[in-house]
């Protein structure tokens, strides 16, 4: 059997010292080079596992990035993998350690579900995301005021104290689109978001004037889907894809419903999904014509 040699040593070094998207990127980038180094040294899942005294099915979770990895098991991996040099079992080492350490959001744990924080990691470290709403106006556009009423909306049991948790989380999370290396957003809403008055006129108002000072950054893009267009391509909810600069993350879709998430990540589904955001936008009026349209409600609500 053949050794197996790290694959990209000198990519792991740059997640080590500049990683974005916290232990959620680490993850998924550990789990891609195992996966990468197993299959080179021809080992199946099933022997992988017995060296980590565990399952196959804890290999593919660990290799698609869904659980923390212990240290102990990565050097076992790495032992059966052919991994023998120091400097390289030490990066590979610390990364497994970092792949537990909280992300900021760990602090709103109490209102944030699991499958959400995946979403929070993931669009940290994005280049672009892309995104059509439906009803809503996008979480990473919302104010204060309306992010209230649509958290009030879904979650009507909710104690005041577990709303404006949620809310500051949101607000939190909006942080990125101003930082530096910001991510472009390019943002696809359905006119029946920027029409119904959630909140009351006041809110509406200040939304959307919030969402007409957003589009004059450089890194975002709105444009508005207008009622004229009767069917459009994404029949059904919304729709976030999400790319990366980094070789070991792929694009992934991201569809939010009630309850969970859906990520994908394969090729043909990532394809479907941006043909479907390409028509979208190519259907949808104009930035500029979208802007105006947004000015014109600003003065109905004014």
């Amino acid at each position: 059997m053949c050794a197996a040699q790290p694959s990209s040593q000198p990519s792991l070094r740059r997640y080590l010292e500049h990683s974005r998207g916290g232990p959620t990127v680490l993850r998924i980038v550990l789990g891609t080079q195992l996966r990468r180094m197993r299959e080179a040294a021809g080992i199946s899942r099933e022997a992988a596992g017995d060296a980590i005294r565990g399952s196959h099915a804890k290999i593919s979770r660990l290799e698609l990035g869904r659980v923390g990895c212990k240290e102990r098991d990565v050097a076992d991996l790495l032992t059966l993998y052919g991994v023998t040099d120091e400097a390289d079992r030490s990066d590979f080492l610390t990364l497994a350690k970092r792949t537990s350490t909280p992300g900021w959001w760990h602090q709103y744990g109490d209102v944030l579900p699991n499958w959400f924080e995946t979403h929070l990691g993931l669009e940290e470290a994005a280049s672009v995301i892309r995104t059509y709403e439906v009803q809503f106006v996008p979480g990473l556009l919302q104010t204060e005021g309306y992010a209230r009423a649509v958290t009030t909306l879904g979650h009507p049991q909710a104690t005041a104290q577990e709303i404006e948790r949620r809310v500051a989380l949101r607000v939190q999370r909006q942080k990125l689109l101003t930082a530096p290396d910001a991510p472009r957003l390019w943002a696809v809403m359905d006119e029946a978001s920027l029409r119904r008055p959630l909140g009351g006129p006041e809110v509406m108002a200040d939304q959307l004037r919030h969402l007409r000072s957003m589009a004059e950054l450089p890194n975002i893009t709105l444009q508005v889907a207008p009622f004229s267009l009767g069917g459009l391509a994404a029949a059904g909810g919304p729709i976030t894809i999400l790319r990366f600069l980094e070789p070991d993350l792929p694009d992934i879709v991201y569809l939010e419903q009630l309850t969970s998430a859906l990520y994908l990540d394969k090729r043909d589904d990532v394809d479907h999904y941006l043909a479907v955001m390409d028509r979208l936008s190519a259907q949808s009026s104009s930035p500029r014509d979208s802007l105006a349209l947004m000015d014109r409600l600003i003065r109905q609500e004014d």
